[in-house]
């Protein structure tokens, strides 16, 4: 008889023990993956801080332009219209699809650069515009030109010298759209070029 109430006992001291280690391996799984979850997440968010040369990037603004910046006559895309971004001046950027804000006829610049706040110089900076130039004259700049910029697209940027690297003669546009990598909204932002757009399919 007591052979048998110890055969018992033993059995629901293990069922007990089998019981409490099932337990305890479901509540340590979520656990471990949400951690794993956080810890991705904080490195997504320091490498998409990982730009250089974009740092000081103003991604939006207030959708207000020059008085002498002219309204393109026929743009491929018209205001209101949707378009495909096709380029990576900024991460989140390529791929997404665009609202056309306003399209206008110029000369778009690439532009080196040191910044007026110390920043590492920037190269092949995307893109300033002739009416951003303080008194620039009519014709397109030749590459090697020295401006003067009019435009804070960029911490630094207000007021420095810079160099002209390329002219581009095209329609540039003003667009909203929402980020890639992460839902950031991002509203008027100059410029892309006609180039870096293409039709939503």
């Amino acid at each position: 008889m007591k052979k048998k109430h110890l055969i018992i006992g033993l059995l629901a001291l293990l069922t007990t023990m089998v019981l409490a280690a099932c337990g305890g391996n479901e509540e340590s799984d979520p656990n471990d993956n949400t951690n794993t979850e956080t810890e991705s997440h904080e490195n997504n968010e320091e490498g998409s801080n990982d730009q250089p040369g974009h740092e000081g990037m103003n991604h939006s603004s207030s959708g207000e332009v020059l008085d002498e910046l002219e309204d393109a006559e026929n743009p491929t895309y018209e205001m209101g219209s949707q378009a495909i971004i096709e380029t990576d001046h900024m991460e989140g950027m390529n791929g997404a699809e665009a609202t056309i804000d306003g399209a206008y006829d110029t000369t778009a610049y690439t532009v080196t650069y040191t910044p007026t706040n110390g920043d590492e110089p920037v190269e092949n900076h995307k893109w300033v515009i002739h009416e951003e130039l303080e008194n620039p004259e009519e014709a397109t700049l030749e590459p090697g030109t020295e401006v003067t910029i009019n435009a804070s697209h960029m911490e630094g940027m207000d007021g420095v010298t810079a160099e002209i690297d390329d002219a581009n003669e095209t329609t540039v546009y003003m667009v909203s759209y929402t980020s890639t990598n992460g839902g950031e909204k991002v509203s008027n932002h100059k410029w892309v070029t006609e180039s870096e757009l293409s039709p939503v399919e």
